[in-house]
């Protein structure tokens, strides 16, 4: 089948698709750009959207005479009942509220660089009083963000979600207007109830003295699991026998794409959401999370990771590419999250050499042969490809694009490090 027709019959599929779907958004133009700027995989995954699950946000931004952003938001099969594993993606949000709860508790000497400790107080639950990848040996919130965006550390994620606790996790995203938010575990093999107990925590001084301790929690707040969420044919289960069923999502994990995208824009562009909606951040909580949004792992010292395993686009999904490397000038601020088969990518590009800006979202579901839980997915044959079509196809048409003003970028440019560490980097991380 020729290209073009390809593409026509993408078209007849997504109208049927959308209009079976009923909550579904999807914009023409960005059908267009994608007709007639992709190829014939991105023709075969968006002509399946009930195989592939796919969604895209794509948002242009125009900047006015005084470089104030305006932002719209275009669709392709957008439907928050349209589940897919959110994976670490939640680590944004976890590393957002973890600097706003640091804010809110006004502890004399506690913020995100001081020391800390975690202690068990329930089944499952490890400790940690040691960090060999950070500068002063221990753990700290900085550290775990770092770990969190630079690499996807799954770690990282676990000791977010154990300081700010599942209950104040989901209320303070409520809050925010993220009504249909749901995390309620860590990346361990918990059960429901070891995921409302989260452990003890010490803030310290270097030379281990306690500055404060918050003690262990319990959540008692109950979640929503009312819409049922099964997919696949098959999975092995936690004994590595294999299941002849659909795997059970209901009560994993939860957030929309709509709402990713919403909450990176509230950390990148503050002033662009309503008052209620942004984190309570300082500005140097909002430049610390600039720089390790976008910075390469080759560019960290602490930790110091092996390059030829955490290349730079190695989280960098929309320039994900043999070569590994971003186009001159340019740097994404982003969260990736890739689990069960589902990969998501939450962009914002600056490329400020052209003075080009734009945010994409997108995740699709790459299980080919419905089995979860075997490690056989397709990410390497259609997922990172795919993605990576879409990133260049997005790109390619802001390039193009004409604007009213060319955008100021220098807020967002930060200052990055320049590996010289001699120790022995950092080859395998649990991610």
């Amino acid at each position: 089948m020729g290209r073009i027709r390809k593409l026509i019959l993408l078209v007849a599929l997504l109208c049927a698709w959308k209009g079976s779907q009923g909550q579904a958004k999807t914009d023409s133009l960005l059908v267009r750009i994608l007709r007639q700027g992709g190829d014939s995989l991105m023709a075969q995954v968006l002509g399946h959207p009930e195989s592939y699950r796919t969604q895209i946000i794509y948002t242009r931004i125009d900047r006015d005479r005084h470089n104030r952003p305006r932002f719209h938001n275009y669709y392709f099969n957008v439907d928050s009942l349209l589940y897919f594993n959110p994976a670490s993606t939640v680590k944004l949000p976890l590393s957002c509220l973890a600097l706003e709860k640091l804010n809110r508790m006004h502890r004399r000497g506690v913020d995100k660089f001081t020391p800390l400790q975690l202690d068990s107080a329930f089944a499952g639950q490890t400790t940690e009083y040691r960090d060999s990848t950070a500068r002063d040996g221990f753990p700290s919130i900085a550290q775990f963000i770092r770990k969190a965006f630079l690499v996807s550390d799954n770690d990282a994620y676990n000791r977010l979600y154990e300081f700010v606790g599942p209950r104040e996790i989901n209320r303070n995203l409520h809050s925010k207007g993220y009504q249909d938010v749901r995390i309620c575990r860590q990346f361990m093999p918990f059960s429901q109830e070891q995921n409302r107990h989260t452990n003890p925590v010490r803030f310290i001084r270097p030379d281990g003295s306690l500055i404060w301790k918050q003690p262990a929690a319990y959540n008692q707040d109950s979640f929503d699991f009312s819409h049922r969420v099964f997919l696949g044919i098959a999975y092995y289960d936690s004994r590595d026998s294999l299941v002849h069923a659909p795997m059970d999502f209901t009560r994993q994990n939860n957030i929309s794409l709509e709402d990713l995208q919403q909450i990176l824009q509230s950390v990148l562009f503050p002033e662009s959401v309503p008052l209620f909606r942004r984190f309570d951040l300082s500005k140097g909580d909002y430049r610390f999370l600039y720089r390790y949004l976008s910075q390469f792992p080759s560019e960290t010292n602490y930790p110091d990771y092996d390059s030829s395993n955490y290349y730079d686009t190695y989280v960098k999904f929309f320039f994900r590419n043999g070569g590994h490397h971003l186009p001159a000038g340019v740097r994404v601020f982003n969260k990736v999250g890739w689990s069960y088969g589902f990969l998501t990518d939450v962009s914002y590009v600056a490329d400020f050499t052209r003075k080009v800006e734009f945010m994409l979202s997108a995740d699709l579901y790459v299980n080919s042969d419905g089995v979860l839980n075997d490690d056989r997915y397709d990410y390497d044959s259609i997922g990172y490809p795919f993605l990576y079509a879409l990133g260049q196809a997005i790109y390619r048409y802001e390039l193009g694009r004409p604007r009213g003003f060319a955008p100021d970028l220098s807020r967002l440019r930060v200052p990055y490090g320049h590996r010289h560490t001699g120790r022995k980097p950092v080859k395998v991380v649990d991610n």
